[in-house]
């Protein structure tokens, strides 16, 4: 269930990315509440999560799913550019947390 709890905190990670991003700066409402309500659920999770994992897995992890979904959001939904330099990048990140996953 830990593993569940933390890929649960990062989605929510990538809620609140978006929704921050759509707030405008915290000037609009609506994207402004789901943002603090997503950031409170996703550290809830998280801290769930971390009753049975490592502290280093489950945080390198979580903010690693944030950045690669938040990263996926802002080129599919924001038409954020995607060149090769970030793409690598991207690639790196989730190297780096299948690595965690199975080290441990």
């Amino acid at each position: 269930m830990a593993w569940f709890w933390l890929l649960l905190a990062g989605l929510l990670e990538v809620v609140w990315a978006y929704s921050l991003k759509l707030s405008d700066g915290f000037t609009r409402g609506l994207p402004a509440g789901v943002t603090v309500l997503a950031m409170l659920a996703s550290f809830a999770c998280l801290s769930v999560s971390m009753k049975a994992l490592p502290l280093g897995t489950a945080y390198a992890i979580w903010t690693g799913i944030g950045a690669l979904g938040a990263f996926g959001l802002g080129v599919v939904a924001l038409g954020e550019p995607l060149g090769i330099a970030r793409a690598v990048a991207a690639g790196l990140v989730v190297a780096g947390v299948v690595l965690l996953k199975f080290s441990g």
